[in-house]
Parts: structure tokens; C-alpha cells; sequence
């Protein structure tokens, strides 16, 4: 793989997220999909408080899934 192939950004976390939390990444953005009128730190903060998600996971997941989103 050429450094031009290497996933960056948000998604770059995906498989570490995966391996600490065991759930794949759709799981979290279905858990996203519930909150979605949230603001995007009120979403972080649902991850972290909800389901002991990192920081720095849990504001990549939601920075993702909001770009999907148009949000």
C-alpha cells in the first residue's frame, strides 16, 4: 500500500475502534442515527457517557458519520 492509499482522517481510527470496543463501526453510527438532532459535542458526549467510548474515538465516529450525513 502507498502512503496515497493510507486511509486518513476520521476513518483512520475505524480499526482501533473496532479492536478496543469489539462492536464494528456501523454499530456506533446506528447508536448516532438516535441522536442525530444532536450538536456534534453533545454527540461526543453521548458516546463517552453512554457507552465509555475515548474521546478521540468517539469525536472521530461522530466527525464520520456527520460528513456522511451532510451534517
Amino acid at each position: 500500500m502507498s502512503t496515497s492509499d493510507k486511509v486518513q482522517g476520521p476513518a483512520s481510527y475505524f480499526p482501533s475502534i473496532e479492536k478496543t470496543y469489539g462492536k464494528p463501526v456501523a454499530h456506533w453510527f446506528a447508536l448516532l442515527d438516535k441522536v442525530k438532532d444532536q450538536k456534534h459535542m453533545e454527540q461526543v458526549a453521548f458516546l463517552k457517557e453512554q457507552h465509555k467510548i475515548g474521546h478521540g474515538h468517539a469525536n472521530a465516529l461522530v466527525a464520520y458519520h456527520r460528513a456522511q450525513n451532510g451534517g
